[in-house]
């Protein structure tokens, strides 16, 4: 990932690049409207061209439109995210963050499947790492 974590408004228009690919900025508008309070077209202009000097984003020119596109990952991106949000606001606490979140929303079947799975490779990992900790 970019050295510079984004912003709620840049992370915003990167969910739309990474659902719809590259998009033009009208297309970035329209869609950023129908998700949360509607930005000036130029107000999205104007995201996107920081996000591109600070590395986030990159455009080609497309006719008469830019088409943008993301240079950062999301599921690095999202980690960096997570680490920093767990870092910042639990202290790095794993288990305190992973209650509040389970307490604030409950998860679905399909879900839990991926949280053990998840936590059981986790366990495994750690389990391997121990081991060769303990070994001369």
């Amino acid at each position: 990932m970019a050295e510079y974590v984004p912003t709620d408004r840049e992370l915003e228009a990167l969910k739309v690049l990474w659902r719809r690919g590259p998009s033009t900025v009208r297309e970035i508008y329209r869609e950023i409207g129908r998700e949360g309070p509607e930005l000036a077209y130029t107000t999205v202009l104007s995201l996107l061209q920081t996000m591109e000097q600070k590395g986030l984003v990159g455009h080609r020119r497309s006719g008469r439109a830019y088409n943008y596109s993301a240079k950062v990952q999301r599921e690095p991106t999202f980690r960096s995210l997570a680490e920093g949000f767990l870092e910042k606001v639990f202290d790095g606490a794993l288990d305190q963050y992973v209650v509040h979140a389970l307490q604030a929303r409950r998860p679905d079947p399909d879900e839990l499947d991926r949280l053990q799975k998840v936590i059981a490779e986790a366990k495994r990992h750690s389990q391997r790492r121990e081991k060769k900790e303990t070994q001369p």
